[in-house]
């Protein structure tokens, strides 16, 4: 292991980040670090009748041990000790070790720094601990587009073409921009403007499409006694949820990879301005409600499922985290989710999803059998799987269909938003700043956009200001790389 990947994987600062809220699903559990798979009674009774589990004969032979470094948090433990005995029962000459741990990035950082790395890793490059991000930054993950061009284990087709469209595209799978595969999807969760359906159905109201729809039904809410929208105004960041979207529709998906490239003139463009001016005038309009820039995540959801503002910009994991919290209506309380706004109603549609990564280090002691339990991942029996005991979705099309049985009707609505294969998903992904720079995305939102909505810059100066901050990353790139 090389100098440079030690300095890496000191840093603990986060610098590729997609907001994930406080949990991507259920509340976290207890922690639990094991080093090799229980065989379970259950395992016989999840397979399909053929006693296969839905597989073809186009699994490969792998052998020998798997070591999996598994992170643990909103989703639990159960998912993975299940699937690992499942993989086991079906790959028999495979004996998989295995840690879950919340802190999985600090217990495995001294292995991977004396080049002892595990096979698999399911943790986040944006997690603090900086290991992932450290893998990325110093080319030390395999690549990962043969296996993307495999088939899947249990249906005619490859890889590639069952995931969720646009996923694979994205900087948070394909980091290097060169379209080749370094990461894995796990799950996804959509991200957005949140809003409570029963309302809309009970009052005969439209949920917006476009930036002009959604103003008028603003007034509409006026009327109602109500403000269109509320926000986190101390945890500003909340708003990429549905800003990134919003500008992905107006301007498309390259002008969005080209934010998060900080590329000169991305943040000021026409369109990208049109979505900036339309963020101003939910302060200019009045359209914001009262006191929301004082307002922590929890405090903000309060109030729009109290009924005071019809949307806020958050994630499938409010449910779950606001599962106690009163309602204004508790008989009749629905979640639903809108992915962002559009300047005209035929726009693409593109919806941000938040980022769960698998990986594999490129010195892994078993990479083959790594690749296979992948495979094994994307299979129908363990997307059922993962939304039974996680409540949660992983990243391949129709899985909407295979889950719903297991979620609420609340996260039906949001997840729905992924079942129109017309829908392009992507996940936020910046390009990686130097340590010491002076500039980082979430100052788009704390120096830009909270003091837009809170009346005291407009949406040509956050333009300006954030092109101001990109020049400088752009510099402190150019320096790094000399």
């Amino acid at each position: 292991m090389n100098k440079k990947l030690t300095a890496l994987l000191a840093v603990s600062s986060v610098t590729i980040a997609a907001l994930t809220g406080c949990g991507s699903g259920q509340s976290a559990k207890t922690e639990s670090t094991k080093t090799e798979s229980p065989k379970t009674e259950s395992t016989a009774a999840s397979l399909d009748q053929s006693g296969e589990a839905g597989i073809t004969d186009a699994e490969k032979k792998v052998e020998g041990d798997l070591e999996l470094a598994l992170f643990q948090g909103g989703y639990g433990a159960d998912y993975w000790e299940e699937i690992i005995s499942r993989f086991e029962e079906k790959y028999p000459d495979v004996h998989v070790n295995y840690k879950i741990n919340p802190k999985i990035g600090d217990l495995i950082r001294p292995q991977i720094i004396s080049g002892d790395v595990p096979d698999l890793i399911y943790h986040n490059m944006g997690q603090s601990d900086g290991v992932v991000l450290g893998l990325i930054k110093d080319k030390e993950l395999l690549e990962l587009t043969d296996l993307f061009e495999e088939n899947a284990l249990d249906k005619e087709e490859k890889l590639k073409d069952i995931m969720l469209a646009g996923k694979l595209e994205s900087k948070a799978y394909a980091p290097y921009g060169d379209g080749k595969i370094y990461l894995a999807p796990l799950n996804t969760s959509p991200t957005g403007l949140i809003y409570n359906k029963a309302l809309f159905e009970e009052k005969g109201w439209e949920v917006p499409e476009t930036w002009d729809e959604f103003f008028a039904l603003g007034d509409v809410a006026k009327e109602d006694g109500r403000a269109l929208i509320t926000f986190p105004g101390i945890y500003p960041t909340y708003c990429e949820n549905f800003l990134n979207t919003s500008i992905a529709d107006a301007a498309g998906m390259d002008a969005l990879n080209d934010i998060f490239d900080y590329k000169e003139g991305s943040f000021s463009n026409d369109k990208v301005m049109q979505v900036l001016k339309n963020i101003e005038k939910i302060k200019t309009g009045g359209y914001l409600m009262d006191g929301s820039t004082g307002l922590n995540h929890t405090q903000s959801q309060s109030e729009m499922m109290l009924g005071k503002a019809l949307f806020i910009p958050n994630g499938t994991w409010i449910e779950n985290e606001m599962k106690d919290a009163p309602r204004e209506n508790e008989e009749n309380f629905e979640f639903a989710l809108l992915p962002g706004l559009k300047l005209n109603a035929d726009d693409p549609d593109f919806v941000s999803t938040s980022i769960e990564q698998l990986s594999i280090p490129k010195n892994a002691k078993n990479p083959e059998a790594a690749k296979e339990f992948i495979r094994f991942i994307y299979t129908d029996d363990s997307v059922r799987l993962f939304g039974e005991k996680a409540q949660g979705m992983i990243a391949v099309k129709g899985a909407t269909d295979l889950v719903n049985e297991y979620f609420t009707p609340g996260m039906n609505n949001m997840f729905s938003v992924l079942s129109d294969e017309s829908v392009t998903t992507y996940s936020p992904a910046y390009q990686t700043p130097p340590a010491n720079a002076k500039f980082n995305k979430n100052m788009i939102y704390e120096n830009g956009l909270l003091p837009v909505l809170n009346g005291e810059m407009d949406a040509e100066a956050w333009a300006a200001f954030t092109e101001k901050g990109f020049a400088s990353l752009r510099e402190d790139l150019a320096s790094e790389n000399k």
